[in-house]
């Protein structure tokens, strides 16, 4: 059962919609702070203060983000010039644009362009539900990870779509009895690992591998997997992993049909830091999502 939001918190949060949403609209302009602050009926500080604490990002750091976002999308799908796309994203000059781009995504603007790889992408925050005591954000990352290879234990799963889904017991248990055994170095990140693409139909059980990233393959009897290059959309679950099949539905449902991307088949990924506590309220974990990598989601 779900708890009703106080109409404080209502109001806060639709405010921040209202933010976001001028935000969004209106990437071609300056966007200050000052603006952003009168245009929700607060003070810049209340603003500030509100936003981070909503969203996990600062209100600055994330308009810079997103407009840089969308100009590195731009210079892989147009032949535009540099200075015509940091002009249309309301920086001053090609100096300054290209200051802010190298510090996001660590290279120049024309550098990115030449490798022609999508990578680094923030898109737009799109609140995951307002109907629970603690409403979130749905924050995705466009990235492009190279090919890896993993080593762990595997199991079949029944996922999310199947008719009688049983993920939620067979993955706690395959985790648990690779911790047991010794498999992991907790100091490391450990990865699960999906092969959506092994499935013909919603009642096929899915390959699941709990490991770790590896140079080479383990002395041990274990399972071996390459994940090849791709393109994901990085998802961002905050709170007990048990909630992410919740996360999961609001990107597939809602993030997804809206952003332009289209999903592939391929190897899906849980990435979980060192030290990670799964039924933690602040857990934070991120989900890995192949998409088509020719296709650009429109400005």
């Amino acid at each position: 059962m779900t708890t009703a939001l106080a109409p404080e918190q209502t109001a806060r949060f639709d405010r921040i919609e209202r933010v976001l949403d001028f935000i969004h609209a209106n990437l071609d302009q300056p966007l200050s702070v000052s603006e952003l602050a009168a245009h929700s009926c607060w003070s810049r500080w209340q603003l500030q203060r509100v936003f981070s604490e909503q969203t996990g990002v600062s209100v600055a750091h994330y308009v810079r983000e997103l407009k840089l976002s969308y100009a590195a999308k731009q210079l892989l799908s147009r032949p535009d010039r540099v200075i015509d796309i940091a002009l249309s994203f309301g920086f001053t000059s090609e100096a300054n644009f290209s200051r802010a781009f190298r510090q996001q995504f660590g290279v120049s603007p024309r550098t990115y362009r030449q490798r022609g790889v999508m990578d680094g992408i923030r898109t737009p925050l799109h609140i995951t539900t307002l109907a629970t005591p603690n409403p979130s954000w749905l924050s995705v990352h466009i990235q492009t990870r190279s090919s890896i290879t993993l080593v762990g234990q595997t199991s079949p799963i029944l996922g999310l779509f199947a008719p009688e889904p049983d993920f939620t017991d067979v993955v706690p248990k395959l985790w648990r009895d690779a911790h047991e055994a010794g498999l992991i170095d907790v100091g490391q990140p450990s990865i699960g690992a999906i092969d959506v693409a092994s499935a013909d139909t919603l009642q096929t059980p899915l390959p699941y591998l709990a490991g770790q990233q590896r140079d080479a393959p383990s002395s041990l009897p274990l399972a071996t997997w390459t994940v090849p290059e791709a393109t994901y959309a990085v998802i961002t679950h905050l709170g007990p992993v048990s909630e992410l099949p919740k996360t999961l539905h609001t990107f597939i449902y809602h993030w997804l049909p809206a952003s332009g991307y289209r999903c592939t088949d391929g190897i899906e990924l849980e990435v979980y830091p060192p030290g990670y506590q799964p039924e933690a309220d602040d857990a934070v974990m991120t989900y890995w999502i192949p998409l088509d990598c020719h296709h650009h989601a429109p400005k």
